[in-house]
C-alpha cells in the first residue's frame, strides 16, 4: 500500500497532551519507618532525584507518588527558540536512557514539531546530550565533541549516571546546562526539559 494513502487512513498518532502517570519512576516519599542502605546514597534525611537508580530497594520504607520528576533547566537561549540540534553522546549507558530518548521522535511525542532535531555530527549541533557513566576512553571523546559545538552552546544530562555516575558514582566531567533525572527518564520529563532549553513552550 502506498505510504501516503496508509497514512491519511492511519490518522494522527501525535498527543497534544503527552503527560501519563507512572509509577516508575517518579518521586519518592518516605510512608513508614526504618534503616535502608541505598547503593548510591539517594536516601538521606531528603530523598534525591539526582543520584535515584529506582532499585527499589527502599520499598517498602519509600513508595512512588506518581509525580513526575522534575528537569532542573541552569540555562536556556531563546537563539534556540526556532530550531534546537541535539547531539546525542553516549558515555557508557546500559542502553534504557538511549531507548527512551529515541522515544520522542515517534509520532505519540513528535519533537520536530517543537523545532528539536538529531543531528550527526556536533559541528552541527546546538546541544551536547550525554548518557551514561563515564568510561575512562570516553574523557577525550566528550572534549572533542564539545569543543566542536559553535556557540552558544547548552550540555544537557540525561539520567542519574550522566548527573551523578550512578552505582559507579562517576558521572562526565562536564557540568550540565539542563539536568533530566530519571533511571531512565521518561520521554515527557526529556521532552519537557528539552522545549525549555530551547527557550520555548510547548504551545
Amino acid at each position: 500500500m502506498n505510504w501516503f494513502i496508509k497514512g491519511i487512513r492511519m490518522g494522527v498518532k501525535t498527543e497534544d497532551d503527552y503527560h501519563h502517570e507512572t509509577k516508575w519512576p517518579s518521586r519518592l516519599t518516605r510512608v513508614k519507618g526504618g534503616e535502608i542502605t541505598c547503593p548510591t546514597d539517594a536516601i538521606g534525611e531528603e530523598w534525591k532525584q539526582e543520584r535515584c537508580i529506582f532499585c527499589r530497594a527502599c520499598e517498602p520504607v519509600f513508595s512512588p507518588t506518581g509525580e513526575t520528576l522534575t528537569p532542573r533547566v541552569e540555562r536556556s537561549d531563546v537563539t534556540f527558540k526556532r530550531s534546537f540540534y541535539l547531539y546525542p553522546l553516549d558515555a557508557g549507558s546500559c542502553g534504557g536512557c538511549n531507548l527512551e530518548l529515541r522515544l520522542i521522535s515517534s509520532p505519540q511525542y513528535d519533537m520536530t514539531r517543537f523545532g528539536i532535531f538529531f543531528t550527526n555530527t556536533p559541528k552541527h549541533a546546538d546541544a551536547l546530550l550525554i548518557m551514561g557513566n563515564l568510561g575512562k576512553r570516553m574523557e577525550e571523546v566528550i572534549r572533542r565533541a564539545y569543543d566542536v559545538i559553535p556557540s552558544p552552546k547548552l550540555v544537557i544530562l540525561l539520567g542519574t549516571c550522566a548527573i551523578s555516575g550512578g552505582v559507579t558514582g562517576i558521572p562526565p566531567d562536564i557540568r550540565g546546562d539542563v539536568i533530566v533525572p530519571g533511571c531512565p527518564p521518561t520521554p515527557a520529563s526529556i521532552l519537557d526539559a528539552l522545549i525549555k532549553a530551547k527557550g520555548g513552550d510547548r504551545k
